[in-house]
């Protein structure tokens, strides 16, 4: 069963098409059983920024992490700045040596630490609706780091 982990940022228009763009390529995708987008999970009853709210936050996306079989990772910078809960989760992912699907639509450079842990880097959403998660393909990211 393929259960994916969705981390991106949604904190911006723009973020928020690309993130909405990512779950309907996985809606789409035959081989995807089910995802958690983090997005979506924001509880209507508690104050945001709060501490029940943090608290809850934080511990039902660890949850959906670990239960996660893989996770797929929006990496979309402002300057050479990745959103640091993305890159909190690609790093949990890696840890747990969970596959790593890397999305970046922008900027042509990758921070070396997210190149060099990913299972497969694509920078068009569209084709992660035919990506075969059953049969996890290599993908290397060939391009600057820093």
């Amino acid at each position: 069963m393929i259960n994916i982990y969705l981390a991106s940022p949604f904190f911006s228009d723009e973020q928020i098409d690309r993130v909405q763009r990512v779950e309907q390529a996985l809606d789409r995708n035959k081989t995807v059983d089910t995802y958690f987008s983090p997005r979506k999970a924001d509880p209507q009853d508690l104050e945001v920024g709060s501490l029940p709210w943090r608290d809850f936050i934080f511990k039902n996306d660890i949850k959906h992490l670990d239960e996660a079989t893989m996770v797929v990772a929006v990496v979309d910078y402002i300057d050479d700045h990745v959103d640091s809960g993305t890159a909190y989760e690609i790093g949990y992912a890696h840890a747990h040596k969970k596959p790593l699907i890397i999305i970046q639509e922008k900027g042509p450079k990758l921070n070396l630490m997210i190149s060099e842990s990913l299972t497969y880097y694509l920078n068009n959403i569209d084709e992660l609706a035919d990506y075969d998660f059953n049969n996890l393909k290599s993908n290397i990211f060939i391009g600057d780091v820093f």
